[in-house]
Parts: C-alpha cells; sequence; structure tokens
C-alpha cells in the first residue's frame, strides 16, 4: 500500500529516541549515465575525443551502438518496453496498491488489452502486473532469461567495453561494493529496523536516480552487473518527476535517525537537487587525467564530502 507521497507504506516508519541507539547509515545516491555507465559520450564520441587521439573514436562509437541496440533487444523482448515505455513510473511500486495478487503463471499479457493507466483501475492493474513480472526477472538475473548467445556476445560486448575504457565499469562497480560495506545484504532494510546498541557501527546503502526512463534503466543495472549492488526498489526514474522530487522520496523513505546522504553524478540536475537538499555532491569526470572518475575515486574522497556537511563523527573509521 502507498503512501501519498507515493511511497510504500511500510518504508516511512518515523524513528525516534537516543541517535546514539542506532547505527549510522550512509545512503549513496548514484546517477548511471556517465557515472556508473558510460554509453552516451561512447555513441556521442565525447568520451575518445578527450583523450587527443590516443582512443579509436569509431571504436567507441560502435561499441556504443551495440550496447544501444542489445538493451533495447532486452526491453523489448523479456521486460514488455513496447507495451508500456508510454506509461514510464518513477519505480517499480509505483502502481502497488493496485496489484492484487494474482497468479501470473498463465496470464496472457499479450491479450489484456492494455490501455492508459489513467484511464482507469483496471489499465492500473495491468501495469502493475508488468511491474511485478519486472521485479521477478530483476531478482531472477538475465543469465538466467537470456539465450546461450546473447549472454556470449553480452559477456563479449563488457569485456570489450571496459578494455577500452581503462577499467571504468569493473572499477565502478567495486566501488560500488566497497559502498554497499561488507554486509550489504543487510542494508535494505537497516532504514525500516529498530537496530540494537550491538550492531555494527555504520551501514550503507546504494540508490539510483536516473534520468532514463525506468525499465530500460533496470535491464542496464542488469546488463553492467549492477543488480548485485542495487535492488530494484532502490532505482528511480525522473524522466518525469525530476531528480529533485526523487530525492525527497529517498530522505522520506530512509528517515533514520543517524543517516547521511551523498549524491554522485556527472550531471547539473543531480547538482542542482543536491544543492537544494543540503546533502553533498560528487561530480564525476570523465576525462583522463581527474580524480573524480573511474578507477581514481575512492572512499577516502567521497568520506571528505560528507564530513564537510555532516561533520566527522567520532567513531569513524580511517579507512572510510
Amino acid at each position: 500500500m502507498a503512501t501519498a507521497s507515493g511511497m510504500p507504506e511500510q518504508e516511512t516508519q518515523v524513528f525516534s529516541g537516543n541517535n546514539d541507539q542506532y547505527p549510522r547509515l550512509d545512503v549513496y545516491v548514484w546517477d548511471m549515465d556517465e557515472t556508473l555507465v558510460l554509453l552516451n559520450s561512447l555513441l556521442k564520441s565525447s568520451y575518445a575525443e578527450a583523450f587527443n587521439g590516443l582512443k579509436d573514436v569509431q571504436k567507441g562509437v560502435e561499441i556504443g551502438r551495440t550496447w544501444e541496440n542489445l538493451i533495447l533487444q532486452i526491453c523489448d523482448d523479456y521486460f514488455f518496453y513496447e507495451q508500456i515505455e508510454n506509461y514510464n513510473k518513477p519505480f517499480l511500486d509505483a502502481l502497488a496498491q493496485y496489484d492484487d495478487g494474482r497468479d501470473l503463471s498463465d496470464y496472457d499479457f499479450n491479450q489484456d488489452e492494455l490501455g492508459s493507466p489513467h484511464e482507469d483501475d483496471a489499465n492500473n492493474r495491468k501495469l502493475a502486473y508488468r511491474h511485478r513480472v519486472i521485479a521477478q526477472k530483476y531478482l531472477q538475473g538475465l543469465r538466467n532469461i537470456l539465450d546461450h548467445e546473447t549472454i556470449k556476445l553480452w559477456d563479449e560486448l563488457y569485456d570489450k567495453t571496459d578494455e577500452y575504457t581503462d577499467r571504468w565499469l569493473s572499477s565502478a562497480r567495486t566501488f560500488l561494493k566497497e559502498c554497499s560495506g561488507e554486509d550489504k545484504d543487510a542494508v535494505s532494510s537497516v532504514a525500516f529496523a529498530n537496530t540494537s546498541s550491538n550492531s555494527t557501527n555504520s551501514n550503507h546503502v546504494n540508490v539510483l536516480v536516473t534520468s532514463g526512463s525506468i525499465v530500460p534503466s533496470l535491464v542496464k543495472c542488469m546488463l553492467f552487473h549492477l543488480d548485485s549492488l542495487i535492488t530494484h526498489g532502490n532505482v528511480y526514474s525522473s524522466w518525469e518527476v525530476g531528480k529533485i522530487q526523487c530525492f525527497r522520496w529517498i530522505k522520506e523513505r530512509f528517515n533514520h535517525p543517524n543517516v547521511r546522504f551523498c549524491a554522485i553524478g556527472d550531471g547539473w540536475e543531480e547538482c542542482e537537487a543536491a544543492e537544494i537538499m543540503r546533502w553533498p555532491f560528487v561530480k564525476i569526470d570523465p576525462r583522463p587525467g581527474k580524480l573524480h572518475r573511474f578507477p581514481g575515486l575512492t572512499l577516502t574522497t567521497v568520506s571528505h564530502y560528507f564530513s564537510v556537511v555532516y561533520g566527522r563523527p567520532g567513531n569513524e573509521n580511517d579507512e572510510e
């Protein structure tokens, strides 16, 4: 059940009491394109051109086009994109209140005559069914969905892209894993449960706010090996509502008494939204020689941004 704000009811729990009773919660709010993933700059050749002749520009464009085709193919073949691309929602659970829990094992998604969700509750329910299946496939993983030939193409393309971008993809994923902390499986619920004083000193969670529509963004998370580090419930599309609205939802959702937020991205919109929210903002710059890029960005650097806004906690570890 969703609240008036649009967020699931169980995720808006208000905390009270002494902050010392709770571990610190660090919420990393990520942009996707040109931050965790390089794609647009490959397609437009701006990534390669920044290297002043050291990169094969046409090779980068071809890599980008191959990714673009693969993403669209998977969206259409497995994630209902042709049917629902005009009905983009800011997150998968946006219509959860319309899902009656029906068994969908024999449901024919090609014959249910999905119309605009704005028309009536029946269409909202049909779209909610599709969102539920998309969430299940996200949890299932592409290796359990795609055929062997497509998986081979995907693996080769990822490795080729990682090599071309000097390990941008793999190092960004490694950094995302570091930001998740050691117990990444527990952080999805840390904001919604009372935590004893005997728990670890801090917890971490990664949230994605992308300007792309929700289905391609989820598919990109899966293709770029981010789905084990960012749950489908932590992916937001700002396509229609804007990043400031998504940031506000995230702040409301992680209503933890000892929480810190940090936005990380390359664009003006997330920078402006972070400024409005009074969150630290780390601007990613893919140009060679820059510190805020992958490889290069470290937890020490991000910790500095946290401390400027929130101060340095007395129990903060040196490596953080």
